[in-house]
């Protein structure tokens, strides 16, 4: 299971795009420090989750699932689990899970930080701290949908569904950060 010193030294080591996200990532930091089991999703008050805006190897689309529990149209990602060491390795796991494809490489620098009311699995209202990474597929790959949602299709990212602002503003992020020249550091399953 992901520490919660290990989540607070990924996401510490961030310098986010505006005043926005810095508030919300010393947030998410503050709870770090005061709930050892922040990364557990039994943490009832709230817990981090990790998160993939997963682009096609042009860069041009995003593949995004039909959540069957929040009705819309958003990135991948989810719960940290037992075997995951980072949030970096929750973010590339629930990624290749849920689209089915392999060989993705993924950015350990997050991207986005968004913190959301859900219910969610413990099935009592809880907040999601969740920590977003950009994941990159290979040329050709193929989505398979995964038990974890109704659809998945591939969006181009200048046409996204409207009921997804948070998505719009990773894709915004991802491409400052590619504009920007940062060298992804990648690793693959």
């Amino acid at each position: 299971m992901v520490a919660a010193a290990t989540a607070a030294g990924e996401l510490g080591a961030w310098e986010p795009d505006g005043s926005d996200q810095r508030g919300l990532k010393h947030a998410v930091l503050a709870f770090l420090a005061a709930r050892p089991d922040a990364c557990e999703r039994s943490c009832e008050p709230g817990h981090l989750t990790a998160s993939a805006l997963l682009l096609d190897a042009a860069g041009t689309h995003t593949l995004l699932t039909l959540h069957p529990r929040v009705g819309k149209w958003i990135q991948l990602g989810g719960h940290c689990e037992p075997g995951d060491g980072s949030l970096v390795a929750a973010a590339l796991r629930e990624a290749t899970e849920e689209s089915g494809i392999g060989g993705l490489e993924i950015d350990p620098v997050p991207l986005h930080v968004d913190v959301h009311p859900i219910t969610c699995s413990l099935g009592v209202p809880t907040h999601h701290l969740d920590v977003r990474f950009l994941v990159r597929a290979p040329a050709g790959a193929v989505e398979r949908i995964s038990d974890e949602s109704d659809d998945l299709r591939w969006w181009p990212v200048d046409a996204l569904p409207d009921d997804s602002p948070t998505v719009r503003e990773m894709v915004a992020a991802a491409r400052r950060r590619l504009a920007g020249g940062q060298r992804q550091n990648s690793s693959s399953p």
